[in-house]
């Protein structure tokens, strides 16, 4: 009798397994049984990772990984409630330049869902200026109206954990998008605008399956950043080959340090990819990188 509990017990374990396995193009777009967002750090995938891997050596990227100037995370969602991880540096924390106005964003809308500012002409016209077209001015104005402060208490909150001083740090912004002195620098690195590649990562990953926000305020936090206006680096290389793929995105760059980050759903596939690196080639490369990192999903 043991026996036959103990073989039933192993063959729903290997079942439930598998479903995870399965050709996911045939799996929901959504899935309402999401996993926790710390669980994302616990979802690598091998095969994923050692293609990732592979990705590196191939555009001779070793050096930058030695030298952890190169933070990467990829992320495939097809199935939400199943996701498939790989990183290379993923937690290493650098400056991230425009990139962290997500987090900005984000801010704006958490206080729309608390009732404290109203989703009006004004702020959509602001949110899509500095997303889509990474307007500084518009940045500085939505980091005062929604308060410094407040965004990132929301970053190192507990409940989303984008930024943890115990984990290398992660995603902040602490300074306006203009000339003023810095309101707060994160403690590790002195940053002024930081992520590493898991802390964004894991933002996509929770816009995606509404664990930032209320269902009706994902779906237009998602909109704002739809229709990327900056056609470059991610961008212009999936555009170039998929034009009708959909992205999610945000990018940045400030001297030798570039970044991107996108939720991509192109041929029945959705991933996230993020990638931040120092280098003066960095638009370059992340134009390579994208398009290795869309073989390796799609």
């Amino acid at each position: 009798m043991r026996l036959c509990i103990f073989s039933l017990t192993v063959f729903l374990f290997l079942g439930s397994f598998t479903a995870c396995s399965l050709s996911q193009a045939k799996l929901p777009k959504h899935d309402v049984s999401c996993r926790g967002a710390l669980e994302l750090e616990q979802s690598r995938d091998n095969y994923l990772q050692g293609r990732l891997s592979a990705v590196m050596d191939k555009l001779d990227l070793k050096v930058l990984v030695e030298e952890k100037k190169i933070g990467v995370a990829v992320v495939d969602v097809t199935r939400p409630s199943c996701p498939r991880f790989a990183g290379v540096n993923e937690n290493r924390m650098m400056y991230a330049a425009s990139l962290p106005k997500i987090a900005i964003l984000f801010g704006l809308f958490k206080r729309i869902e608390e009732g404290e500012l109203k989703w009006d002409k004004r702020y959509r016209a602001l949110a899509s200026n500095m997303i889509r077209y990474s307007s500084n001015n518009a940045a500085t104005e939505l980091f005062y109206a929604v308060g410094p402060s407040y965004i990132n208490s929301l970053l190192s909150s507990s409940r989303y954990h984008f930024y943890d001083v115990n984990n290398g740090g992660g995603l902040w912004v602490g300074k306006e998008y203009g000339s003023a002195p810095a309101w707060k620098r994160e403690p590790l690195k002195n940053l002024a605008h930081a992520a590493s590649a898991m802390s964004v990562a894991r933002f996509y990953y929770m816009l995606d399956t509404n664990q930032l926000l209320e269902q009706r305020l994902t779906a237009k936090m998602k909109a704002v950043l739809s229709k990327p206006g900056l056609k470059h680096k991610f961008v212009k290389a999936i555009m170039q080959r998929h034009p009708h793929a959909k992205m999610f995105r945000k990018s940045g760059t400030w001297i030798d340090f570039h970044s991107d980050s996108a939720l991509i759903e192109r041929g029945g596939r959705r991933y996230i990819a993020v990638v931040l690196m120092e280098n003066c080639d960095g638009a370059e490369l992340l134009e390579r990188i994208i398009i290795e990192i869309d073989k390796i999903i799609t």
